[in-house]
Parts: structure tokens; C-alpha cells; sequence
């Protein structure tokens, strides 16, 4: 399966959740290819801390878009980035499923509206992906609304699907990509490492996904 992390909107931390979703199927014993396809190459930077490291299980990253296609009995997962908009297009339009981390606010309500336009148009007239969204970076303190704003804005959003998990705005995910680390590998009992597994699960058994207004 191809399932493509990207966003229009910079900063959605969708390099992150590649990195650890990745990791997460590396170590269940999955066989899994990871593609970084933004210019920025995020990915490809923390997997070679990984591989300096000798971090185990190893995951390679590759660059090379001619390279993407199915694979029996393997997960493809694809960071895109619209600085190069072709190599995003193509790859959506060879996707099975799109995983759209989205941030708490408007702006990337927004966005993710915007590009779920594009993801249309690219498959127009052909089989579209399934496209499921998350809350991504949302605040930990109980007193500010607009996590809960925008998991409802994402429930009714027509043409995507809200998974049932949050990822907070923890220090955890950022000290543990610097180290070319899964959350899970460097803190496995934090709140972090909990979030991370629950929405790995929920992706790779296709369970506890909402369907929200998108008849």
C-alpha cells in the first residue's frame, strides 16, 4: 500500500510522522520503504543520523520518484512537499490513501481544503485515494479551544475522515527526531510514545476511523 503523509501548509510536522510511522512498521517486523520526495529532505536527514548511529531497525530513505510504485505485501509511505509540486502530484495520484497531519487552526483548515482540491484533481477520472486526517501538534492545555475547533471542522469537512487520535505539541517528538529516533524508541512510556503507537494501529488495521458529514 502507498499511503502518502503531506499537507499544503508548511510546519504540519508531517516529516515527523513519516519518521515514526516508519519506524513503528520497521520494528513490527513490516517491510517498509520510505520516500522523501520534499527538497527540504527532512527525512533524509534523520534517517541518516539513524543510520550513523546504527540504530536498529535501519530504514532507508529514497529520493528517486521513478522508483515509486506498489509492492506486494509491502508499506510505501511518501512525504510530499509542494516545492517540488510534480513529484507531489504524481505521487498522489499513485496513492492508495493520503494522511493529512493538520495543526489547530484555521489557517490549515484551510489548507487541508486546498489540497484535498488538488488530490481531486490530480485523480480526476480515476480511482481516488482515501484521504484520512488527524489533529497534529494540538495544544495540551484544556483551556484553549481551537483543538477541539478543528477536530469538528475536520469531522464535517466533506471527502476526509477523521482518525480518532490527537498528537500533542510535545518536546518528545522534537528530541527524538533530532536523534534519528522513533518517540517510542527514545521515551516508550511517555504520553508521546502512547499517541504515536495509537495512531499507527489505527492506519495499519484500518479500525476506529470516524465518518463524519461526507456522503
Amino acid at each position: 500500500m502507498i499511503t502518502v503523509i503531506g499537507n499544503l501548509k508548511g510546519g504540519t510536522g508531517k516529516s515527523t510522522v513519516a519518521f515514526n510511522l516508519a519506524v513503528w512498521l520497521a520494528t513490527n517486523g513490516r517491510d517498509v520503504s520510505l520516500f522523501d520526495l520534499d527538497p527540504q529532505a527532512t527525512l533524509s536527514d534523520v534517517a541518516q543520523i539513524r543510520e550513523e548511529e546504527e540504530y536498529l531497525p535501519a530504514i532507508k530513505v529514497t529520493n528517486d520518484i521513478s522508483k515509486l510504485k506498489p509492492r506486494k505485501n509491502k508499506e510505501i509511505l511518501v512525504d510530499v512537499g509542494t516545492a517540488d509540486f510534480e513529484s507531489m502530484k504524481l505521487a498522489l495520484s499513485l496513492a492508495d490513501r493520503v494522511v493529512v497531519p493538520v495543526p489547530p487552526s484555521q489557517a490549515d483548515i484551510w489548507s487541508t481544503q486546498r489540497f484535498m482540491k488538488i488530490i481531486d484533481e490530480v485523480n480526476e477520472g480515476g480511482k481516488k485515494p482515501e484521504i484520512l486526517g488527524f489533529i497534529n501538534r494540538a495544544d495540551t492545555h484544556i483551556h484553549v479551544r481551537e483543538t477541539g475547533e478543528a477536530e469538528e471542522a475536520l469531522l464535517h469537512l466533506p471527502g476526509i475522515k477523521l482518525i480518532d487520535v490527537r498528537l500533542y505539541q510535545r518536546t518528545a517528538y522534537r528530541r527524538s527526531f533530532s536523534e534519528g529516533l522513533g518517540v517510542f524508541e527514545l521515551e516508550p512510556k511517555s504520553k508521546a510514545a502512547a499517541e504515536l503507537n495509537k495512531l499507527a494501529s489505527i492506519l495499519f488495521s484500518s479500525l476506529f476511523i470516524i465518518d463524519g458529514d461526507n456522503d
